[in-house]
């Protein structure tokens, strides 16, 4: 069993996740995996970066397959003991002209990206090491204000929500686009910006239930937007590069210190989460 510390990051084989990996490959010292739901796509960026002189290692894995989850726990603490960094990048996002219908829109972003990554927490937290560290992918579309309802925005900010509370607020949200009263509930119009904020919310949570429950397993959870970038997801109109937008989530993974359940901004700074408005793009 290896002694070394261990990075997972998902999503890696593309984009923003990919950039990660290759980040982490540079500087972390310990083994990385690369991990993908297509084996084929996961094991050609491996290739790709082991070309460059990197050595990362892959694992398949759909965030939306809870068996797929429980073989890659299974094989880190097989192979590895445990995890020391998660960073929780898979996620989707509908195009604009999607012709999918809204409800169908919002039921599918908030399971993939909302309850598919509390999957993946709640089936690897238990494996994370001392001072490990996680790292959820948020956004700018995951900033509080991006919410229109005033009572929708106290209830995700409530310092007291759980997760099941959590949780319910995002069913809500998915039985109103099913009813076609999600703008009239204050919900707003992009399923993407509820299941970020969904992310962002759920980060908070995380830290406060580990600073209870286990405070001297000294593990950290932050949320981070990495910024606009030039990726698959943006229909490639972001300004930035992968790289770029990898700058932040691997300053939460190799060098923050002493920052917990926080709201990471694209330039390495920590946002208010609930304020009234974003930070100005960067």
């Amino acid at each position: 069993m290896s002694a070394q510390k261990v990075a997972v990051v998902t999503g890696g084989n593309k984009g923003i996740g990919y950039a990660i990996v290759k980040g982490l490959c540079e500087k972390f010292q310990g083994i990385v995996y690369l991990t993908a739901r297509d084996v084929g796509r996961g094991e050609a960026a491996v290739s790709k970066l082991k070309e460059l002189g990197f050595n990362p290692l892959f694992h398949q894995l759909d965030i939306d397959d809870q068996g797929s989850i429980t073989k890659l726990k299974n094989h880190l603490v097989e192979k590895h003991g445990g995890l020391d960094l998660l960073v929780n990048n898979a996620a989707i996002a509908f195009k604009n002209d999607a012709p999918d219908p809204f409800s169908e829109q919002a039921k599918t972003t908030v399971a993939v990206n909302y309850f598919s990554l509390l999957r993946v927490c709640e089936t690897l937290f238990p494996i994370l090491r001392q001072n490990a560290r996680v790292v959820n992918l948020s956004s700018s579309a995951g900033h509080l204000s991006r919410i229109p309802s005033p009572e929708l925005r106290a209830k995700f900010s409530n310092p007291n929500l759980t997760v099941p509370q959590l949780n319910k607020l995002m069913e809500q949200f998915v039985q109103d686009a099913k009813a076609n009263k999600h703008q009239e509930a204050g919900w707003g119009t992009s399923a993407y910006v509820v299941s970020k904020v969904g992310v962002s919310a759920l980060t908070r949570i995380q830290q406060r239930e580990f600073d209870k429950e286990a405070p001297n397993r000294n593990i950290s959870v932050n949320s981070v937007h990495p910024g606009y970038v030039d990726t698959d997801m943006t229909s490639h109109k972001g300004p930035w590069t992968i790289e770029q937008g990898a700058r932040a989530p691997l300053f939460l993974a190799l060098e923050a210190e002493n920052l917990k359940g926080q709201y990471i901004w694209s330039n390495a700074t920590v946002a208010q989460w609930d304020a009234d408005k974003p930070p100005a793009p960067v």
